[in-house]
């Protein structure tokens, strides 16, 4: 069968396709709400987007498809598939368009651009090198270079996205000399990375969790109760976070692997020096070092540090500026006594915007890399800012996946995806499974649409009164179902392939994106199961001493 043969083929069976699902669309209710309407059918989007991704390893084409059927349920309203399918084109077209303006998207794209310049300008100078050769003197071995791997991932505490964009860059070289696959590099990093920010005290995620907990607790009558107090309760319930931390120690101390990681590493092992384990669409790997000069690896620590200490100030000042422009005159006394103290700096940290934070010291921190450049003599200043340039070349697919991985979690909530699942698992069973049940239907949500904040957001005012309910006002309860929430997001986002904090951590090891979620999603399972049956189980019938 020739390729013309082929595409037509499929134009016709896509067609059939489509023909019966308008028809079978027409026939539900119209007054009703997406998610009553469609019912079952609110999985499809996501599903597909998921289920291609897998089978074509195409992530881009797969979103594509994904957020057009998304469109394609909403706009039907006749038989007449053509201009069904032209207005969800121009609808899909205006969800980018969407993504890109929204203020956060854009500045974490814009970051995820300037990084990527940094990276490239940093190899160019030989910094890259450099710090390969010192950290391979003190991590020589595969188990002491994942250890190190998994170090700076736990330093690197404030922000996930940071995290992913900073660790693979320093530790690919070394990973690389030792053949340790870069499936298992970008594991080490998102496992790092959102368990990390999400247990947290001083990161970008506490002022989404405790505001959440807070209100959840308003709504039933609860006023007294404050969101960080109940968010410091949790912490020893966050089992996933914590088994999927002591799991990579352990995998990194025994090199014991298994299911398609255990393929990676020893494809890995195999190969020679001067090959790649990998397809990435990046080219950093292609940008060589300028030969003669003496590499240093202060070319690299120098913008590495001015972008995480620039972004933990950048941080402080939008939190304290924000909280200064607000009307809550408790947290304005707090600024303008003791702006410094702990609980200052916690409450500035929480009410920051961390995209337009990691933005500024991304862009202070490319600057600074031109002028190491310049200044030592290595480049020119037209060679550093087109190094620079072509470095945020390298990362213009990952801010297309971004921009469609964020237009089809709109679509999926528009469809009514993670209504429609909550309506259907919420009603439990007995009291013990309560807090299984809502792990496992956090993780299920987040899978689904590809973000650990939209699931919080959607099951928290949920979680906690039917917590509350069940268990006729037990806090220990309630705090175990609270963590439930928190946890099983972040194990659905760390198994779902359009995920952002997925698509980064890839693209931060130079990793195949696909590879990295199908190496990863073994290993997120079996902690998540270990979690159930070691933690949540037991929680829900109240046996805490251990915890």
């Amino acid at each position: 069968m020739n390729s013309n043969t082929k595409l037509g083929l499929i134009s016709f069976v896509t067609i059939i396709l489509l023909f019966i699902f308008s028809l079978f669309i027409l026939e539900l209710p119209q007054s009703a709400e997406n998610s009553v309407r469609f019912g079952i059918l609110t999985l499809i989007p996501p599903l597909v987007a998921i289920i291609l991704a897998f089978i074509t390893k195409q992530t881009i084409l797969s979103l594509f498809i994904g957020v057009f059927i998304g469109e394609f349920m909403l706009n039907v309203n006749d038989m007449n598939i053509v201009s069904t399918s032209i207005q969800a084109f121009i609808h899909l077209s205006s969800e980018v368009m969407k993504s890109m303006a929204d203020p956060w998207n854009a500045a974490i794209v814009l970051q995820c651009l300037l990084i990527g310049g940094i990276i490239q300008l940093i190899t160019k100078m030989g910094g890259t090198k450099a710090l390969g050769e010192a950290f391979a003197k003190k991590a020589n071995t595969p188990r002491k270079a994942q250890l190190l791997t998994w170090a700076l991932g736990m330093c690197v505490f404030f922000d996930d996205y940071a995290n992913s964009l900073i660790v693979g860059p320093i530790m690919r070289p070394v990973m690389d000399k030792l053949k340790v696959s870069r499936e298992k590099l970008s594991f080490i990093i998102d496992s790092t990375a959102a368990p990390v920010a999400g247990i947290s005290i001083i990161s970008t995620w506490i002022g989404l969790e405790i505001t959440l907990i807070a209100d959840a607790f308003t709504s039933i009558g609860l006023n007294n109760i404050t969101g960080f107090g109940v968010f410091l309760q949790t912490i020893p319930f966050r089992f996933y976070n914590i088994f999927i931390l002591i799991f990579v120690v352990i995998s990194s101390l025994t090199l014991y692997e298994f299911g398609p990681m255990k393929k990676a590493e020893q494809r890995a092992r195999k190969r020679k020096n001067d090959e790649s384990d990998v397809v990435d669409s990046s080219n950093f790997e292609e940008v060589q070092p300028v030969q003669g000069i003496e590499y240093s690896v202060w070319t690299a620590i120098i913008p590495i540090l001015t972008l995480v200490v620039t972004a933990l100030i950048a941080f402080y000042y939008s939190g304290y500026t924000t909280i200064l422009a607000g009307t809550d005159q408790n947290l304005i006394h707090i600024m303008k006594t003791s702006p410094f103290s702990f609980n200052g700096i916690l409450q500035a940290l929480s009410y920051s915007d961390a995209s337009i934070a990691l933005f500024q010291s991304a862009l202070l921190a490319s600057i600074v890399a031109i002028l190491i450049a310049v200044g030592e003599k290595i480049l020119s200043i037209e060679e550093a800012i087109d190094e620079w340039i072509g470095g945020m070349k390298a990362i213009v697919v990952t801010g297309v996946i971004l921009l469609l991985a964020w237009s089809l979690g709109s679509v999926v909530s528009e469809v009514g995806t993670a209504t429609y699942l909550v309506s259907v698992l919420k009603n439990a069973l007995p009291m013990f499974i309560v807090p299984t049940l809502i792990f496992l239907l956090s993780a299920l949500i987040s899978f689904a649409t590809g973000s650990a904040y939209g699931t919080m957001s959607i099951l928290m005012p949920l979680a906690i009164p039917l917590a509350w309910a069940v268990s006729t006002g037990d806090m220990n309860f309630t705090i175990v179902c609270i963590s439930g929430v928190l946890t099983g997001s972040i194990f659905g986002d760390h198994c779902s392939p359009i995920s952002d904090t997925t698509i980064l951590s890839a693209m931060g090891s130079s990793c195949n994106h696909i590879d990295h979620v199908n190496t990863q999603i073994y290993y997120a399972i079996f902690v998540a199961v270990i979690s159930i049956f070691v933690g949540y189980i037991p929680a829900g019938f109240g046996i805490h001493g251990m915890f």
